[in-house]
C-alpha cells in the first residue's frame, strides 16, 4: 500500500508544481523564494489528497482485518476478499475519506515545504530528469 501512495505523493507534486508555475508564466528561479514555498505548500496539498484517495481503500481493508474476527476464518487473502463483499466498493472507497484528504493533505504539504525551505537553505537544487535523446 506504501508504494502507489508515495508514487502518487511523488508524480502528482511534481506535475502539480509544474503546472503552477505555468500558471504564472514563470520558472521557480524567476520568483522569490516566498512564493517558490507556496508552491511547494500548494502542490503538497494537491498531492496529499492523492495519494489519501489512491492509498484509502487498501488503508480502510487493512484497518479492518486487524480486528479481532473480521472477514471470518481463513488465509489473509480471503478475509480480505470478505470484508470488501461486507463493506462494500463504494463505502470502501469513500468513508472516512473525507478527514484522511485533510490529514494527509496537510502533513504532505509541510513535508514538501520543510524540504524546499532547507533545499533553498543549503543552496542545494532540485535533480530534473532529461530526456537523454534530447539538447542539454
Amino acid at each position: 500500500k506504501q508504494i502507489p501512495y508515495t508514487m502518487a505523493k511523488f508524480a502528482v507534486q511534481g506535475a502539480a508544481a509544474d503546472s503552477i508555475y505555468a500558471s504564472m508564466g514563470k520558472t521557480p528561479a524567476e520568483v522569490s523564494d516566498g512564493t517558490n514555498v507556496g508552491v511547494s505548500l500548494g502542490s503538497g496539498v494537491i498531492a496529499g489528497v492523492a495519494a489519501a484517495i489512491i492509498s484509502h481503500p487498501a488503508d480502510t481493508l487493512l484497518s479492518k482485518i486487524n480486528k479481532k474476527g473480521a472477514g471470518g476464518d481463513g488465509p489473509m487473502m480471503t478475509r480480505l476478499a470478505n470484508i470488501a463483499k461486507e463493506v462494500g466498493f463504494v463505502n470502501l472507497c469513500t468513508v472516512g475519506l473525507l478527514p484522511r484528504c485533510v490529514m494527509i493533505g496537510t502533513l504532505t504539504a509541510g513535508q514538501f515545504g520543510i524540504f524546499d525551505t532547507v533545499m533553498n537553505a543549503l543552496g542545494a537544487s532540485k535533480f530534473h530528469f532529461h530526456n537523454p535523446a534530447g539538447s542539454h
